[in-house]
């Protein structure tokens, strides 16, 4: 396939698929080209996250792509884990077909911020703000990982459209992975090194053109955000208003 650079993931009735980074990483940049499964994909999620790992205290920062009828748009949930908690889910639909064309999915990890970008448009940040005792992952590196599995319980209009099995198998494409970053383990002043381009003031907060397009996804395209869902919360998170 594409001469050899192109992963091909697979799911039917008996099996889904993934696969991970050989290294972990502490802080950096990790970006992948993703073609999704085209036509009706309700049920399905693939998914490209990277992971601490760890059994209990886990840091984990997800995209995860929710499959859909034939003609409607496809979702891209996005959540992190800081210190063993999660629940922090939006969704996005893509302004694209994602099956027709490969796009570059894209993490970049700081000591100020998270950001998750779809091509060169940001969709979610999330600021480092531990200083008002707010979790922020900065200690546990993480691999990074993709997967296709079927999520027919939730996936899709929050369970409500089933997987049809007819049109397995079902596949998604992944190519030009790339990540730069610090690998632990390997020089232990990496982590720590403010002279790393991803820590550098160009990439300490979205420039000009990048907040004028996360305002236009969150305006136009945004379709689901925990810090307004009052059946889950109440009282909004502490970050939904740092």
């Amino acid at each position: 396939m594409d001469g050899g650079k192109a992963i091909q993931l697979v799911l039917d009735q008996s099996t889904g698929c993934g696969f991970a980074s050989k290294r972990k990483y502490l802080f950096g940049r990790v970006s992948m080209k993703i073609k999704l499964i085209p036509g009706d994909s309700a049920g399905t999620v693939t998914a490209f996250y990277m992971n601490s790992d760890t059994a209990t205290v886990r840091d984990e920062l997800d995209f995860e792509f929710l499959g859909n009828r034939s003609g409607q748009p496809y979702s891209v949930q996005t959540n992190i884990f800081a210190h063993g908690k999660g629940d922090r889910e939006q969704r996005v639909n893509l302004w694209f077909d994602p099956s027709l064309d490969y796009h570059t999915y894209t993490i970049l990890w700081s000591h100020k911020h998270i950001v998750f970008y779809v091509d060169d448009v940001p969709i979610r940040e999330y600021k480092n703000n531990e200083a008002k005792n707010i979790a922020y992952p900065t200690s546990q590196p993480m691999g990074v990982y993709s997967t296709l599995w079927e999520a027919d319980d939730w996936a899709t209009r929050g369970g409500l459209e089933k997987i049809d099995w007819s049109k397995a198998p079902f596949y998604a494409y992944y190519k030009d992975f790339d990540i730069e970053g610090c690998p632990v383990p390997g020089p232990t002043f990496c982590p720590s090194n403010p002279h790393n381009w991803w820590e550098g003031y160009a990439y300490q907060s979205l420039n000009a053109l990048e907040a004028r397009r996360y305002r236009w996804v969150r305006v136009n395209h945004m379709v689901y955000d925990y810090c307004t869902d009052r059946s889950r919360f109440p009282v909004p998170p502490p970050e939904c208003h740092a």
